[in-house]
């Protein structure tokens, strides 16, 4: 029994070594999330119990900052709805858009490699160029594609951005314009793990284009989908800096979104409370749209 134990104890020796190594290697992400993520969530929730303006003692006031949000704040309402008339013009079509890319790039094609950093290039180039180039091409008065429209014979074309109407679709473009890259680059990926006897098998049973996409492509790239899906989802809700950089939530309120409000209020108005409030109740719609998608992920979704 002696020797038998003596016999575990290296073994058990190398178990605790390789154990404490790999907590080492996650130490560092783990104690960036706990810092960074975890500890302001809680405070965030602490916080919105409380008045708390800059310069000023907190002072304990339970629920009146929710009561004040759905009450008072005249501006919940409307971004709240800009929220999802954001999130809901992005993600469809950004999502199709990056599919389409991914199968046109997938393919054999003459100058592809050239065609897939032009379109994932906004994506790494910065915000702030981005957004000076597309809204240059958009201006109203001066930008080339008022010009084009004005050249076909629309007398009197959009004025995008300085306007309420179409300030938010311009938006939404943008946004398109630089998220499709990185997702197509997602999409492509899943693309090429498809197996071509797949293919092949379809091509033989004498599948069109469309159907070989139907049965074999979609099935097999639904994974990648519910990823791209959430992604999306999750980014526009939390997005503000798009809005920061181009419109600042104009024309009046036509694109402040919920999460460009909280920063307001927060860091403009010093709001720390309110805005603390604020942040739990879009806390609260990303977690419960999360919980849905993952609860119909089993029916949306096809693991080969």
């Amino acid at each position: 029994m002696a020797s038998n134990r003596k016999q575990k104890r290296p073994g058990a020796k190398m178990h605790r070594k390789r154990t404490l190594t790999a907590y080492m290697f996650i130490a560092p992400n783990l104690i960036g999330y706990l810092v960074l993520t975890f500890v302001p969530i809680v405070l965030s929730f602490v916080y919105s119990t409380y008045e708390w303006n800059l310069g000023s003692t907190k002072i304990f006031v339970g629920l009146k900052n929710y009561i004040y949000m759905f009450t008072k704040d005249l501006d919940f309402g409307r971004v709240v709805w800009n929220t999802f008339y954001y999130t809901i013009g992005t993600v469809p079509i950004c999502l199709i858009l990056s599919l389409l890319l991914a199968i046109l790039m997938n393919q054999k094609l003459k100058g592809k490699v050239f065609f897939r950093s032009v379109f994932f290039f906004p994506y790494v180039a910065s915000l702030v160029a981005v957004a000076v180039v597309w809204m240059a091409l958009f201006n109203p008065d001066k930008g080339p594609v008022n010009e084009f429209l004005r050249g076909i014979g629309i007398s009197n074309p959009p004025r995008w951005a300085a306007s309420a109407e179409w300030a938010m679709p311009t938006i939404i473009g943008l946004t398109i314009w630089k998220q499709a890259g990185y997702y197509m680059v997602v999409y492509l990926a899943a693309l090429q793990g498809v197996p071509s006897e797949l293919y092949e098998a379809a091509k033989m049973d004498g599948a069109s284009a469309f159907q070989r996409f139907l049965h074999v492509t979609w099935p097999m790239v639904t994974p990648t989908t519910f990823f791209v899906t959430m992604m999306l989802i999750i980014g526009t809700f939390k997005s503000y800096d798009i809005m920061y950089v181009t419109t600042q939530g104009g024309p009046g309120t036509a694109t402040k979104v919920l999460a460009y409000h909280i920063y307001r209020r927060a860091f403009e108005s010093m709001e720390y409370g309110y805005a603390s409030a604020l942040s739990v109740f879009l806390f609260a719609i990303v977690l419960i749209i999360t919980l849905i998608q993952f609860k119909g992920e089993k029916r949306l979704t096809s693991y080969l």
